[in-house]
């Protein structure tokens, strides 16, 4: 599944560390998202479309792969 995590947390200069403790989830898991390896859990999604003040939809698109 395609997302915009990393466009996002780099529009506003955050790491993935700094993105982590936002979240409370590891650095690991936000980079596992921004990859493709991992998609996250519905209340994760949630938590990120709050946060980023987006939509689910517009953050992660499941018609797409990742490049």
């Amino acid at each position: 599944m395609h997302n915009k995590l990393r466009e996002l947390r780099a529009e506003r200069g955050w790491s993935q560390a700094v993105l982590a403790e936002k979240l409370k989830v590891s650095r690991q898991t936000v980079n596992a998202i921004e990859v493709g390896k991992f998609d996250p859990s519905l209340p994760l999604a949630f938590n990120l479309a709050k946060l980023f003040g987006q939509s689910i939809e517009d953050i992660f698109d499941p018609d797409k792969e990742r490049k």
